[in-house]
């Protein structure tokens, strides 16, 4: 069941203080207000708060480390990518996909292990390189819908560097850390180029078996 709404948001009652906060101490303070079972994608996208599409990011490459539901967060990423890609201003998910549950203990359980290493990186973080906001905007969302594609890929385990590739691009993107978005963006790179030189040997291997080539 989805976490009760009477409960007050601590992003909503403490917003300058929030925005100030480091993302980790964002996600922490995200899975104990949820306090329940499970929340829904919703649930989740309703307190970012004025971090939207990166947040929205993060959590959706999160969600995607776990197993069963890469496919699902795959999707779900195809389309704030999309919005990005456009230059919307704040991302919306259609309800059927916005209802899909997330299990708060393995999405903590999940963080437990993140968190010590993206307080790590939190450390060398700064807003630096500056580049223009909306052509920014453009470039993340079509890396992270090309990695979306690539989430697809019926490899087992492939879904794992490619979600931290896309916690990555988040955090960079959120911190308006320029340096660490081009480094993002070119691991981005080299993980599409694997994902695509994957699906062709696949391919080939395929169409050799019923004698295409």
């Amino acid at each position: 069941m989805a976490a009760g709404s009477a409960r007050q948001s601590p992003m909503a009652a403490e917003p300058e203080a929030l925005r100030r906060a480091p993302t980790s101490a964002l996600l922490e303070a995200l899975v104990a207000e949820a306090g329940g079972a499970e929340v829904t994608i919703d649930w989740l996208i309703e307190r970012l708060g004025d971090r939207g599409f990166g947040m929205m990011l993060m959590l959706l490459g999160l969600v995607a480390m776990l197993p069963g539901v890469s496919a699902a967060a795959a999707i779900a990423l195809m389309l704030p990518a999309g919005q990005m890609m456009l230059a919307r201003p704040r991302p919306v998910l259609p309800r059927r996909i916005g209802a899909r549950a997330v299990g708060i203990r393995r999405l903590g359980g999940l963080l437990r292990r993140v968190l010590p290493a993206l307080r790590l990186l939190e450390r060398g973080i700064r807003p630096r390189w500056p580049t223009p906001f909306e052509t920014t905007k453009r470039v993340v969302g079509v890396a992270v819908m090309g990695l979306a594609v690539a989430l697809l890929t019926p490899v087992p385990l492939s879904n794992v560097p490619i979600a931290l590739s896309l916690v990555l691009i988040a955090v960079a993107y959120i911190e308006e850390d320029g340096l660490l978005l081009a480094a993002a963006l070119v691991l981005a790179l080299l993980l599409l180029g694997g994902a695509a030189f994957l699906a062709w040997s696949t391919v080939s291997a395929a169409g050799d078996g019923i004698g295409l080539w």
